[in-house]
């Protein structure tokens, strides 16, 4: 739309930015959390609360006795949870709600609440989550979302995967140019899967055997499904399908 501008500002940032100026967020973790959260809802679940800690989802479960527990530290689920954080281990969702938490994208959709809109983007939605945004008459801040614990870790995945997203829409003409076009350029060099193949985060998942999520969530464009943002719950996200 006229006068929308596109951003690229990673982790908190990211999420102060959107709120400060009242722009639309995306929220990319692509490996796994945006990945997970859209097949969740892609496979047929009713809504996502997406956490920031293990104790709060516990808690939440507590109260929604009939929700699954999903979600990861360290990669693997943590103890008595349901299902962890693999977008291709999501069949039993269907028609459940789902209490999701993760080391670092449920957190950064909690700090982005309170921005004109917040979605959850990575490739596998690329096109889709460009669209959806699109459509509002605001800017648009696309947030790689980093690793909450460490600010100086170089999460490469989730760089590709928002500069994916933005040249669904054609460029980044407002913050955030030297990056876009710095993984621009490497995703024409090199490809969107070798760059979340030799990603650091990669490396994680393959010392937890999780590997084959890897070139998973490289995909492009498997599904139109976007999670957004629909009301905040006391302790995290309530998110459904946009």
């Amino acid at each position: 739309m006229s006068g929308q501008r596109w951003h690229l500002i990673e982790g908190e940032a990211g999420c102060r930015f959107a709120v400060d100026h009242g722009a639309v967020a995306i929220i990319v973790d692509s490996l796994r959390a945006s990945a997970t959260a859209t097949m969740i809802l892609h496979e047929g679940a009713t809504a996502i609360l997406a956490v920031r800690e293990v104790d709060e989802a516990r808690s939440v479960k507590a109260e929604l006795p009939e929700a699954l527990l999903f979600g990861e530290r360290g990669g693997v689920p943590p103890e008595d949870f349901d299902g962890g954080n693999s977008p291709q281990e999501v069949a039993r969702t269907k028609g459940k709600t789902v209490i999701f938490t993760t080391t670092t994208g449920a957190g950064r959709l909690v700090s982005a609440w309170g921005s004109a809109a917040v979605y959850m983007g990575t490739t596998l939605n690329a096109r889709a989550v460009m669209k959806v945004a699109k459509h509002h008459n605001k800017d648009v801040v696309v947030i790689p979302a980093g690793l909450s614990s460490d600010p100086d870790f170089d999460a490469q995945e989730d760089r590709v995967a928002s500069v994916a997203i933005a040249l669904e829409h054609g460029s980044i003409d407002g913050e955030g140019q030297s990056m876009f076009n710095e993984y621009r350029t490497r995703i024409e060099a090199e490809g969107v899967g070798a760059l979340f193949d030799s990603a650091p985060h990669a490396a994680k998942l393959r010392k937890v055997n999780m590997e084959s999520d890897i070139a998973y969530c490289a995909q492009m464009n498997t599904t139109t499904v976007v999670p957004v943002g629909v009301r905040r719950h006391p302790l995290g996200v309530w998110l459904e399908r946009a």
